[in-house]
């Protein structure tokens, strides 16, 4: 007994009787404890290393612009300008990335780029399909949980977190992603002039983004900063980050409706052009428009590429409905394919969906919605029955519609 008491961890140094286990070696003894962090340890490093040997799993699938723009066609109707541009700019960041320094010191600034476009006109789903494409990690963040560093709410380098988790923190891979800030019109400042007070929610967070467009080395909590603040950071350099920014900053078209004249008078006048160009003010905008909005000129310094998305008209919606790749009948077709029914919708009733999402300017995403309210009965009374096939007529839909509690909402 003398002898067991005196034995004790050759690496922690505790004796016998203060730990459960004490395994004998040759020349000394090591404890239950001692053991689980040496195993810890050991995983750690050895996944460290099997990631520096294996690299990225992310091969960057560099496409030209036509072939961008290609792609983008089968899954978004029109906005072909917007597809453009976005073309361009995503191939000269992914260009500028690969290149290799030059002698004469030329250096590529970033093309981070901002859309503007009333809801549902496809601006978060342009950005996804690009991502696809090129293979490359991809975040949406929205602008609204973001507040200035040290008030409640999120810091701007949460976004990065984010973009961390869906590339399984693989930094090398996350450097090179793409992040989405969706409604960037909401963290607009109050006023133009600057605000002896806090704004704490607008021109404080936009002074937060700033280096982060631009491109600098972040420390980013991996588990978000405000719950784990004992956590280790995760440094990312975001020079080579695409970041691009939409919103629908709601009444821009009236700043732009001032400085563009719409109102011309004489017998030159092209009455046609002029109530297209009053329709569809956004084609017209710029960095001053979105200055005077509220957004800081340091801010749009470093959003150099602008493009607008057109607002959707009949023809384009009723193409949204039928064209694309995963078009919303398509979608619904192969929902009652799965239980054995096939689908037909009438002419008129995919008319009829049209002009309800006018009528109520839900955009795209009030097609869904009002494809829902006409389809939920037949969803939920058919599978189970022996029926095997549903045609759906203009007074069926109408009917149905009638029935949703879209049809009480108030016209705009």
């Amino acid at each position: 007994m003398a002898k067991a008491s005196q034995l004790h961890c050759s690496f922690c140094g505790r004796n016998r009787d203060e730990v459960k286990i004490l395994i004998a070696g040759q020349d000394g003894h090591i404890c239950e404890n001692c053991v689980e962090h040496a195993q810890e340890i050991i995983a750690q490093e050895l996944s460290t290393k099997q990631e520096s040997s294996s690299g990225s799993n992310f091969k960057l699938n560099v496409r030209r612009p036509a072939e961008i723009k290609k792609f983008l066609d089968e899954y978004v109707i029109g906005q072909d300008e917007a597809k453009k541009v976005l073309s361009v700019a995503v191939y000269n960041h992914y260009k500028r990335v690969n290149s290799k320094p030059q002698q004469d010191e030329v250096e590529i600034e970033k093309s981070n780029i901002i859309m503007v476009g009333e809801t549902g006109t496809g601006k978060t789903l342009l950005a996804k399909t690009i991502a696809r494409l090129l293979n490359v990690p991809f975040a949406i963040v929205d602008a609204t949980v973001f507040t200035e560093a040290g008030y409640v709410g999120e810091d701007v380098e949460s976004m990065l977190t984010r973009l961390l988790q869906n590339c399984n923190y693989d930094v090398a891979a996350a450097e090179r992603g793409i992040v989405y800030v969706d409604e960037l019109d909401k963290i607009a400042r109050k006023g133009d002039n600057p605000s002896i007070t806090r704004d704490v929610s607008g021109e404080g967070v936009q002074q937060g983004l700033l280096k982060m467009l631009e491109g600098t080395e972040v420390l980013v909590p991996p588990q978000g900063g405000r719950k784990h603040p004992e956590q280790k950071m995760i440094k990312v350099d975001t020079k080579n980050i695409l970041f691009i920014c939409g919103g629908a900053f709601d009444g821009i078209d009236k700043v732009i409706a001032r400085r563009v004249n719409t109102n011309a008078i004489g017998f030159s006048v092209n009455k046609e052009e002029q109530e297209h160009q009053r329709k569809n003010l956004l084609q017209f905008i710029n960095a001053q428009d979105l200055k005077s909005f509220g957004l800081i000129p340091e801010l749009l310094g470093r959003l150099p590429v602008i493009t607008h998305l057109n607002p959707l008209d009949a023809e384009t919606l009723r193409n949204i409905l039928t064209e694309p790749r995963n078009s919303l009948i398509k979608q619904f077709t192969r929902l009652f394919e799965l239980e054995g029914i096939e689908l037909k919708l009438d002419d008129e009733v995919l008319d009829f969906m049209v002009k309800k999402a006018l009528e109520y300017k839900l955009g795209a995403r009030g097609l869904r919605s009002i494809c829902e309210s006409i389809l939920t009965d037949a969803m939920f009374e058919l599978p189970g029955t022996d029926t095997r096939q549903l045609h759906i007529t203009l007074d069926y839909a109408e009917q149905m519609f009638s029935k949703s509690k879209l049809s009480i909402l108030k016209v705009a």
